[in-house]
């Protein structure tokens, strides 16, 4: 089934939610929540009049693509490119600033590369998603320019965000910015810049986090029930990690007399029970979960037996030369505590991801039988991968698994909303 424009990429559930397409056309495109299924592109002029070319263009819903000839770059560890995407080096991290690492979700990588880039870096913003103030079961995009703004916005955010709707403020900026994001969102920013090149020439760095799909606002909405948040307008706060390695999830509510009633669930619960049965279906058959378009990469290094004292380490992957540098900067000026690591750690840290990658190529094959709507993805390697990596098992249920989403999920339908 063909993709005609980017409506279509948003009826046939395959919108991310990044909101490039909200910033190439903001006086015809507006982002909206959609409680079942993410954030997703509103139209508000007459579709028919407007063909939206750029956004299909640059969508990652549409469309990811690596160059053939990356593995074959002599700088890159070969023995991780298939699966991994390009990888320069590989380190564990951790904030040098106590505060920082405490409340980062793991080690506070993130907000340390970040504050380096604003205080030491030359750079004047950081484009990021931070909890919305009034709702904060919901997202909303800031810039940050000081280290009290990064610092509310710490912590991993499992619900639905559209960092690229404000890149409108980067391309009107005096200066270079960090633009910190998912996977998706880091490929979409990569997309435009080729088109957009006022744009281009104010990123000095993007910064992906690892990320295994995002959830849609009613599993945080589920999550907030099972932990008796009974009145979300009283809802002040919501964390859902960090204080603590992978740390817990954590609501606010206000009681009757205006204090805070802290209530929490441990991360295994809040994400392995509740909110990964909640994530859209673009995250099932994505290609890049650990940020191979970004210049550094940040995910959890799960290789090793987590300690409950323990407040924090990153993985860092180094995946450009602006990457090494400013990671090497931030570094020397005191900014993070790192310990360069081998090849090894990363498929042991994310055992998980490697495996969903390796199922993808299944998954395609029983999307195109099904003639089911799909993106088109190259350079990933995909049928590598899922005839080196997955038994004879994992293979079957690759295929059968996807068939009987096509029709439980509706994938042949389009979705009006």
């Amino acid at each position: 089934m063909k993709i005609n424009n980017i409506k279509d990429v948003s009826e046939y559930q395959l919108c991310c939610g990044c909101g490039v397409c909200a910033y190439l056309y903001p006086n015809d495109i507006e982002m909206v929540d959609i409680p079942c299924l993410g954030r997703r592109p509103n139209f508000l002029c007459d579709k028919a009049t407007v063909t939206f070319d750029q956004a299909l263009q640059v969508c990652p819903g549409f469309r990811v693509s690596h160059p053939l000839d990356q593995p074959n770059r002599k700088e890159l560890i070969s023995s991780l490119s298939h699966s991994w995407g390009p990888v320069l080096e590989i380190w564990e991290v951790h904030a040098a600033d106590p505060e920082i690492r405490y409340k980062g979700s793991s080690g506070g990588a993130i907000t340390a590369i970040s504050l380096y880039c604003l205080e030491q870096g030359e750079m004047t913003g950081v484009l990021h998603v931070t909890a919305a103030p009034k709702r904060p079961y919901l997202n909303r995009t800031v810039v940050s320019t000081t280290r009290q703004s990064l610092l509310q916005g710490t912590g991993s955010r499992y619900s639905p965000a559209s960092p690229c709707e404000k890149l409108g403020e980067i391309e009107k900026s005096d200066c270079l910015n960090v633009i910190v994001g998912k996977p998706c969102d880091i490929n979409a920013v990569q997309n435009v810049r080729a088109l957009k090149k006022q744009l281009d020439t104010k990123i000095g760095l993007t910064i992906a986090c690892f990320c295994a799909g995002t959830p849609s606002t009613n599993g945080t909405l589920e999550m907030l029930r099972q932990m008796k948040v009974d009145d979300l307008g009283q809802l002040a706060g919501l964390r859902y990690r960090g204080k603590g390695w992978p740390g817990k999830t954590t609501a606010e509510p206000l009681d009757k007399s205006g204090k805070y009633k802290f209530k929490d669930l441990a991360y295994e619960n809040s994400w392995g029970d509740i909110l990964q049965k909640y994530r859209q279906w673009r995250c099932y058959i994505c290609p890049d979960h650990t940020g191979e378009f970004a210049d550094l990469a940040v995910g959890d290094p799960w290789y090793k037996e987590r300690d409950e004292n323990d407040i924090g380490r990153s993985l860092v992957i180094v995946r450009t030369t602006q990457g090494k540098k400013i990671l090497y900067d931030a570094v020397a000026k005191g900014y993070l505590v790192a310990e360069k690591m081998e090849a090894w750690v990363l498929p042991a840290s994310q055992p998980n991801l490697k495996e969903t990658r390796a199922k993808l190529w299944g998954q395609l094959v029983a999307l195109k039988l099904l003639r089911a709507p799909c993106p088109f993805y190259s350079g990933f390697h995909l049928s590598h991968n899922w005839w080196s990596h997955l038994s004879v098992i994992q293979k079957i249920r690759s295929i059968l698994g996807t068939m009987k989403r096509v029709f439980k999920k509706n994938l042949k339908r389009k979705q009006e909303f």
